[in-house]
């Protein structure tokens, strides 16, 4: 009888263990009641969400940027949309917050992965010859175009109210077109092969290296508090020795050795090999006091230069694309849509002032450097409105430093979302008006 009841109370002890078992694993699926600590929660969420907005934004011929962005603002630590449904994270300190994206710490770290990654497979795009071979047109047209955009949007900023800082890297941020959004855009309209893009496409190369070595100048600025000549000549030189000591030793070490271990025909030695190379160039970059960027984007260019550049654009691609979207949901993630109310009409203030400028500053450009007529209007209407991922890339360093405002992260990304939706249509209003311009 007694082993009997100690039987029953055995198989009740089972029946209770067995339901807080169950009860603790239903609270751990609940979507609401995620283990927002754990690294891989957010990157599965981060995933999961990167697929559907790939497929929405596909089906409604969209840039991919504007969905990634988009999602991470309402499901970020910062977005309002979950403060009454999701509780205060239990764990302290700045790297928790309220969202279903909450560990900040994990969304900074995915989105300088994604910085890299992004920038390394831009610098495989660009071999040393074709930079080189750009031409005197879209060396001059592109450099006039960016800093004239920057010394105009600067004093706008200034006349707005922002702050010294705030004003010297929004300026920059929105002086530089979206190389992404832009040839998506041609591509997508099947405009990518027209002479008028190609010219397009060397302007986009100029602004894309001057903004490599914008951002090293802004973190150097940063660090000092205002625009020291000394500093700037001082990263200048060490950005020109990086580029030469690149153009010339790494030119003649780094892609015979990729090549040699490219002859073993084992992709995924290839594939660890090149990554060495992106984040040993990059580390090197962060080592001599410049923005790890600069070391991603030379590494691809070194890459480029080698006879297997195609076969590791192939392998990296991938990867890249899978970090670019982990590194734009993770910004839109960080940005606090809170603010926006406030600095709505600046963002609207500001992109007129950038399309009106950079528009005009490349046609002056173009023209100056006697270009047709068509082409020059062509190039400045596809080059005058998109701001992109050197935008956001700019001032996320100035955000991490804290040397600039934090509301100038969503503002960047709202105008991002509001250029990258009206470039095409600035596009077909140039392809409708241009010939009339031209007969007139």
């Amino acid at each position: 009888m007694r082993d009997f009841f100690l039987q029953i109370q055995s198989q009740d002890s089972v029946q209770s263990s067995l339901s807080e078992n169950i009860s603790t694993f239903v609270e751990r699926i609940n979507p609401l009641q995620l283990p927002h600590e754990t690294f891989v929660t957010d990157l599965a969420i981060i995933m999961i969400l990167a697929a559907i907005v790939t497929l929405a934004f596909f089906k409604i011929r969209q840039p991919l940027i504007i969905g990634y962005l988009f999602a991470g603002m309402l499901i970020g630590p910062l977005s309002p949309l979950w403060t009454s449904i999701l509780p205060q994270n239990g764990s302290s300190g700045t790297s928790a917050g309220i969202g279903i994206l909450s560990d900040i710490s994990a969304l900074n770290l995915f989105a300088d992965i994604g910085v890299i990654l992004l920038l390394f497979v831009i610098g495989i795009e660009f071999p040393f010859a074709k930079i080189r071979s750009i031409g005197k047109v879209a060396v001059g047209s592109g450099t006039l175009g960016l800093f004239a955009t920057l010394g105009v949007v600067f004093m706008a900023a200034s006349a707005m109210g922002l702050n010294f800082m705030d004003s010297l890297f929004i300026a920059a941020a929105l002086s530089i077109s979206s190389t992404a959004i832009i040839i998506k855009i041609l591509q997508d309209s099947g405009k990518i092969k027209k002479e008028s893009s190609i010219l397009i496409m060397g302007i986009l190369i100029v602004e894309d290296v001057i903004a490599v070595i914008l951002i090293a100048s802004l973190e150097s600025v940063g660090l000092v508090g205002a625009v020291s000549i000394e500093t700037v000549v001082l990263v200048v030189l060490v950005a020109s020795g990086l580029f030469i000591g690149t153009f010339t030793i790494g030119r003649r070490v780094i892609p015979p050795l990729i090549d040699k271990v490219a002859s073993v025909q084992n992709r995924e030695i290839l594939l660890l090999s090149i990554l060495g190379v992106c984040f040993g160039y990059a580390l090197l970059a962060n080592v001599v006091g410049l923005s790890v960027a600069i070391g991603a984007f030379l590494a691809g260019v070194l890459v480029a230069e080698s006879k297997s550049s195609e076969v590791s654009k192939i392998l990296s691609s991938p990867i890249k694309d899978m970090f670019v979207a982990i590194f734009f949901v993770s910004v839109g993630a960080l940005m606090d849509i809170t603010q926006l109310e406030s600095y709505i009409f600046i963002a609207i203030a500001l992109i007129a002032v950038t399309v009106a400028m950079k528009f005009g500053a490349n046609l002056l450009g173009n023209m100056a450097f006697r270009q047709e007529k068509a082409k020059s209007l062509r190039s400045a209407f596809a080059l005058s409105a998109p701001r992109g991922e050197f935008s956001i890339i700019i001032v996320k360093v100035g955000v991490d430093m804290g040397v600039v405002s934090a509301f100038l992260f969503p503002l960047i990304g709202l105008i991002t979302i509001i250029t990258a939706f009206i470039s095409p249509f600035l596009i077909r209003l140039g392809d409708k008006i241009i010939p009339k311009l031209v007969k007139s």
